[in-house]
């Protein structure tokens, strides 16, 4: 079993949906489609995954020793922000990339704002009865949890989770990541209009279908 199950495998075992195809899961993974493709044959000569119209993994006591690896590899080794934006798919219930991350996510990782390497919270929107479930899913992976951005200096590593409760959910998806709806987005720019006009900017040229009426260009800094 650990021969085949190595945290690629594992990864892809968490991350597929009855009926998914490979190229959806190396999209959710963010992973080359070659790679999930040879793992996928691995999996399923072991008996672990079945591909019949989608792939489907045959025992639930698969996903959870999957899911046991993958977070006993983040204790060893922490994740990177990239990876970091692929864990919360790993688990049960569903979310969406909000604030910061909605403006991420809608700008294709084009804007980037008010965050660093080493002070990185995520941003997810959750639903109430799942928060629960969430803050013992991201205890597992070592991520700490809070409902407010907190202070670095609080922290014992760069990443946290910054949770927004919400009686219920309405997801988009934009290359392979679930996102709150792009005019939500929008509104919550326009809300923090002086943080985000260049963002705002950038989508109005990324989508055909919107007319923001935002300009903006960086003026240029003088040089002594």
């Amino acid at each position: 079993m650990y021969e085949v199950l190595d945290d690629t495998a594992a990864q892809i075992i968490l991350a597929i949906e009855s009926g998914d195809s490979i190229r959806g899961v190396a999209q959710h993974l963010h992973t080359p489609y070659e790679t999930v493709r040879q793992a996928v044959n691995r999996l399923e000569d072991a008996g672990y995954v079945h591909y019949d119209d989608g792939l489907s993994v045959v025992d639930e006591r698969v996903r959870d020793a999957a899911r046991e690896l993958v977070a006993s590899s983040a204790g060893v080794s922490p994740p990177s922000i990239e990876e970091a934006y692929v864990i919360p798919q790993f688990g049960d219930w569903p979310f969406a990339f909000t604030r910061i991350d909605g403006v991420y996510v809608w700008t294709q990782g084009g804007y980037q704002v008010g965050r660093e390497p080493d002070d990185y919270p995520l941003f997810l929107a959750v639903r109430e009865q799942d928060v629960d479930a969430w803050q013992a899913f991201f205890e597992s992976f070592d991520f700490p949890t809070a409902f407010e951005r907190q202070p670095r200096d609080d922290l014992d590593g760069p990443l946290q989770i910054v949770l927004e409760p919400r009686s219920s959910l309405d997801i988009e998806h934009v290359e392979g990541y679930p996102v709150i709806p792009r005019a939500e987005t929008i509104e919550y720019m326009r809300e923090n209009y002086a943080q985000f006009q260049s963002a705002l900017a950038m989508l109005d040229r990324m989508y055909e279908d919107l007319d923001l009426g935002v300009t903006y260009r960086e003026t240029e800094r003088v040089q002594p």
